[in-house]
This record gives C-alpha cells, structure tokens and sequence, in this order.
C-alpha cells in the first residue's frame, strides 16, 4: 500500500477481514462503522488505487457490480451464476502465470475467474 491514509488502512481491515468478495457499496457500510464520516465517493477513489496498486483484486462476474478480493495472492476464483456466491480456490502449479513464463511472457495481472453452478444451486436444480 503506497499511500497510507486512515480510510485506505479502513477499507484494507473490510476487505481482509472476509472472503465473501463484497462490493463497494458493502465495503462502504462496514467502514462507516469505524468512519462514519466517509463518503461512497472516497472508498471508491481508494479501491480504483488500491486495485491499480496491485494491494486488492478487482473481481467482475458479469452481474453488474464490482467485486473486490482483499487476497491478492493468485488464487481461482469460482462464481456461481445461480446464487452469486464468489469463492476462492487454490491453483496448481501448473498456472497460467507459469505457462506464460515458460513462452517468454511477463504476465503483470492475475485474475482466474470460472463461473458455473455451486453444488447447493446443483442438488436445487436437480
């Protein structure tokens, strides 16, 4: 995080403090408990920044809202196009950053993101 204020270090506690891969909105209604000053505008000037910093993953799944990953290690991301739910799932070793590498390409931004149905909208459908 290259520049430290009180709602980036605010809105770096939301985010790592779930998995549930929230929107800014969300992330907003949880800040404003510590700071409840802040505006929706500011936390999403310091997403824009901490996303183009490389400090947060910046998650879109096709439903019209931003997703924000407060883990930005690679990892795959698993969205279900039933519920919505977003969930992480640990790689391989045989990434698509690795394969990049291995044809000569520096890869700057990782973002895995497969969509399809998770197993409790599969046992609804059935």
């Amino acid at each position: 995080m290259k520049n430290y204020s009180k709602q980036r270090e605010a809105i770096m506690e939301v985010l790592r403090s779930t998995t549930t891969h929230p929107t800014a909105q969300w992330i907003y209604e949880e800040v404003r408990k510590q700071l409840p000053k802040i505006s929706l505008g500011t936390v999403y000037r310091n997403l824009s920044a901490l996303s183009a910093e490389g400090d947060i993953l910046n998650i879109s799944v096709g439903d019209g809202f931003e997703h924000f990953d407060g883990d930005n290690s690679p990892h795959l991301h698993l969205h279900c196009r039933c519920c919505g739910k977003i969930v992480d799932a640990n790689l391989s070793k045989h990434t698509p950053r690795n394969i990049a590498l291995k044809n000569g390409f520096t890869p700057e931004t990782e973002l895995y993101v497969i969509t399809g149905v998770c197993k409790n909208c599969q046992a609804c459908n059935d």
